[in-house]
């Protein structure tokens, strides 16, 4: 059972969502927020597999909200590898390109949705995330693509300085899917087989220190190893 927490100023979008995913097998609310402080509160009480994160949001935003509960997950080792410690951020937002959007992936958010997104595709987002995927179609991903050119070169983080660790295969692998390719494009390409892709993906993610597909997009071009406009 999927136990999901929403977070949302708005008390329509907190019950409509609420009434879509709890009328749905193998899904529980457990709990609804309104506001990024009252959602990091319930999040640490209630121990959510994954959290619908409203990004404006009063008294702390969503962005500020997905740093302060996986931050301090993070810090909790007696949690073990429970929802708690591992806690699965979907963020909810009303544009596509929501200036916020890049900021909480980095945060650590495992994926964003549309609001006004098909009720089929939120319950969808909700499965993937708790499953621990990310949820990073190929056109989120150029669409981050597309937000580093905008945006002024930043320092590379201290995980960088692991790539080094990363095989010449890794590191291919790692440079295909920050280009936004799927899992199965990447074995066409590489002609090999899609589990061995996945095996590949896991050994980056693992070496990196990284939660999943999200956070090696936003590391490969943080750290160099892939350059806006480039393979």
């Amino acid at each position: 059972m999927i136990s999901c927490l929403i977070a949302d100023d708005q008390a329509m979008v907190r019950e409509g969502f609420g009434a879509l995913l709890a009328a749905q097998d193998g899904i529980r609310v457990c709990g609804l927020a309104a506001d990024g402080a009252e959602a990091v509160r319930e999040a640490q009480r209630l121990r959510p597999d994954v959290v619908l994160m409203d990004v404006r949001m009063p008294v702390m935003d969503g962005l500020a909200a997905t740093r302060r509960l996986l931050r301090t997950a993070a810090g909790n080792p007696a949690a073990g590898n429970s929802a708690a410690a591992n806690p699965r951020v979907l963020v909810l937002t009303t544009f596509d390109l929501d200036e916020y959007v890049y900021e909480a992936l980095r945060s650590g958010a495992s994926g964003f949705i549309l609001k006004d997104a098909p009720s089929a595709e939120l319950v969808h987002a909700v499965r993937v995330v708790a499953a621990g995927e990310a949820l990073l179609a190929p056109s989120v991903t150029r669409r981050l693509i597309a937000d580093f050119t905008q945006r002024p070169p930043s320092p590379p983080p201290a995980v960088s300085n692991r790539l080094s660790e990363l095989t010449p295969r890794e590191a291919e692998v790692l440079r295909l899917i920050a280009r936004g390719l799927s899992n199965a494009e990447i074995s066409d390409l590489l002609f090999i087989a899609e589990q061995t892709t996945k095996t590949h993906v896991g050994r980056i993610l693992m070496k990196l220190g990284l939660r999943d597909r999200v956070q090696a997009v936003v590391l490969a071009y943080e750290s160099g190893l892939v350059e806006p406009g480039r393979g």
